[in-house]
């Protein structure tokens, strides 16, 4: 009795902390959006600048998901989940009493680095359970956890920097951490197999380094434009990082990025679409929690409210996109899906210049939450479908990293682009027509590279197993 007892504590501590995890790194995606304008007018930040409060994040942890993933099966898996909730904590609190915008962009690195431990190890987790009813329930809890994770950050910005202050959403990480590891103590066990194969910690860090180079060069393109020698400089380097990275991992014993996956065109169809897609996706949420603020003058706490309907559509995308991938193929939906997103993103262009909640949220939401929520769940089967299983794990991570990268990347070319505008209006406007174009090509690409011979059964299949 007392056995089933603990083996039943041990399990539902092992549900929590999957979930815990996962909402940790999805709800610190969006955390910071509503706050933003609040950082620039205490800590100064220039337009430009302002965007590496959210990039910071994304750009560390893309680069380090893959080498996060095999930490995990390097030292075990309780201990990096540990190591990464402490880390975390620490950065949120020094954050939290940022004095400099530097610090808190170095506080928001440290957190994507923490977030790249955290993020594989909670789905290893899920897929290491031996029952398969509690396997699924785990699945559920941790796609539920990325869901409400996007929503909530971005309802309790507003709550937070309104009620409180913007170190409020920083220090509000503290809590969420301490369940979690209480919960990782308990449900993970500590002595997992190790394995011990070679890291391919360059790989890591030349990929960070690449894309922080290019991000760089785009950001300095505003001042100093394309052919100054600081922008052509880091422009070398990004090349330079990108050949070396390249060149690692075709002579690498066990790589991050397995260089034939890109040679199969279901994944790389699915990771050219996950970039442009999550370019668009952050331009929507950027953007408008500029413009609702700045040009309506809208309440921290009201802008972050503002944002429940386009969360709720993203639901809405999920539900229905089971059904059409069984109707029209996984290739045509997710490229219609995205052709749907875009379109959103278009009519997000034109917001009016006074508040209007039906034409300038509602009717734009529901476009492009519908569209973005619907595609973006079958990216990870379609794109993972066929996929032999020694490379399973491998292709998962480079499609999550493609979709951080992509908009960190995104996000610095709109942002560059707004900043010409003369008017902050016009320059969040063109930020987010811009990124509708984004994802308008991401969509094409899709339909151009996926393959028409995709087991669409199996596809359909993987999506009603998945619990779409």
């Amino acid at each position: 009795m007392v056995l089933t007892s603990s083996r039943t504590t041990r399990a539902v501590s092992l549900f929590v902390a999957v979930f815990v995890l996962q909402f940790l790194v999805a709800v610190d995606m969006s955390l910071v959006n509503i706050a933003l304008p609040a950082m620039a007018d205490d800590l100064g930040f220039t337009a430009t600048g302002l965007q590496w409060v959210v990039n910071a994040y994304l750009l560390c942890f893309a680069g380090f998901m893959l080498l996060g993933g095999r930490l995990g099966d390097w030292f075990g898996r309780r201990r990096v989940i540990v190591v990464g909730l402490i880390v975390f904590a620490a950065a949120s609190v020094i954050g939290g009493l940022a004095a400099a915008p530097w610090v808190l962009v170095a506080a928001r690195a440290v957190q994507g680095v923490a977030a790249a431990l955290l993020a594989p190890a909670a789905l290893a987790l899920v897929t290491t359970i031996s029952d398969d009813t509690r396997r699924k329930k785990a699945m559920g809890l941790w796609a539920a956890a990325g869901a409400a994770g996007g929503a909530v950050g971005v309802v309790a910005s507003g709550l937070l920097t309104q009620w409180w202050d913007w170190r409020a959403v920083m220090f509000v990480n503290v809590p969420i951490i301490v369940v979690g590891l209480v919960a990782t103590w308990r449900g993970v066990a500590g002595h997992d197999e190790h394995d011990r194969s070679r890291l391919d910690v360059l790989g890591g860090v030349l990929i960070t380094a690449s894309v922080t180079a290019l991000v760089f060069a785009v950001t300095s393109t505003d001042i100093h434009g394309w052919t100054s020698a600081r922008t052509l400089i880091a422009l070398a380097a990004a090349t330079v990082l990108c050949a070396w990275f390249v060149r690692t991992e075709r002579k690498a014993p066990l790589p991050l990025m397995p260089p034939r996956l890109l040679a199969t065109r279901s994944i790389l169809g699915a990771n050219v679409f996950g970039f442009m897609l999550a370019a668009g996706q952050l331009a929507a949420f950027y953007f408008c929690s500029l413009y609702v603020q700045t040009v309506w003058d809208v309440e921290p706490a009201i802008a972050g409210v503002l944002f429940l309907p386009f969360c709720g559509f993203v639901v809405v995308g999920i539900a229905v996109s089971g059904k059409l991938v069984a109707r029209f193929g996984p290739r045509n939906t997710i490229a219609g899906l995205g052709a749907l997103g875009a379109l959103g993103l278009a009519v997000f262009a034109r917001m009016p210049a006074d508040f209007d909640f039906w034409l300038g949220i509602l009717l734009p939401s529901a476009i492009t939450a519908t569209g973005i929520g619907g595609s973006m769940v079958l990216l990870g089967v379609a794109g993972t479908a066929g996929v032999d299983a020694r490379d399973a794990g491998a292709a998962s991570g480079v499609l999550n990293s493609s979709r951080q990268l992509g908009g960190t990347f995104g996000l610095a070319v709109l942002v560059t682009i707004a900043a010409r505008a003369t008017l902050p209006r016009d320059g969040y406007q063109l930020g987010l027509a811009v990124g509708a174009v984004f994802l308008l090509v991401g969509s094409v690409a899709a339909w151009l590279i996926l393959p028409r011979s995709t087991e669409d059964a199996d596809v359909a299949e993987a999506v009603t197993t998945a619990g779409i």
